[in-house]
């Protein structure tokens, strides 16, 4: 191979590797951008845990006892507002008909995940809600969300910093089991 041509092949790599690294770098940008999903029912945390004020513990029982926090079930959904849909408060709520119709069907929800962490990482909603952190400081202040979406970064040196502020655990096994 002349000079010539290995100069361009040294040329064409370093352009192939900086595209690589300017792409993973606007993909990890764009990850708490993208991570809004459509959700099949129109769900507003604005209004649940805002301005009727639930606990996020009410709808997302399991956090205090379970590594997840839990969706709730239909049940609990539809127990709230079946009797709000009888009194004709809801009837024309486009959104709590669909809550209706998946019950009446006993058909699950298919909520799309906003939160997800990489499987070598172990964490644990119970530990966190006994330490008696708060919910937004993670899921920022969803009881003024519509949409919920993703704000933190959830990246090791996110919560790593978030461990060393409160002194909790840095080991490894703490995270990574």
């Amino acid at each position: 191979m002349t000079p010539h041509a290995t100069g361009l092949l040294h040329d064409a790599w370093c352009v192939v590797f900086c595209c690589v690294v300017a792409l993973a770098a606007l993909g990890c940008d764009q990850r708490l951008a993208e991570n809004t999903p459509v959700q099949p029912i129109a769900f507003s945390h604005k209004v649940h845990a805002g301005e009727n004020g639930l606990d996020c513990q009410f709808c997302h029982a399991y956090a205090r006892r379970s590594p997840v926090a839990g969706i709730p079930s239909l049940q609990r959904c539809a127990g709230c507002h079946r009797p709000l849909v009888a009194s004709k408060r809801e009837a024309a709520k486009p959104e709590v008909q669909k809550l209706l119709d998946f019950s009446d069907k006993k058909e699950p929800i298919p909520w799309v995940r906003v939160y997800d962490l990489p499987d070598h990482v172990y964490f644990s909603h119970r530990t966190h809600v006994h330490a008696e952190v708060r919910c937004q400081t993670c899921h920022g202040a969803v009881e003024t969300m519509d949409q919920v979406s993703q704000v933190a970064p959830l990246t090791m040196g996110w919560c790593v910093n978030c461990h060393r502020e409160r002194n909790a655990s840095q080991d490894c096994l703490v995270c990574h089991r």
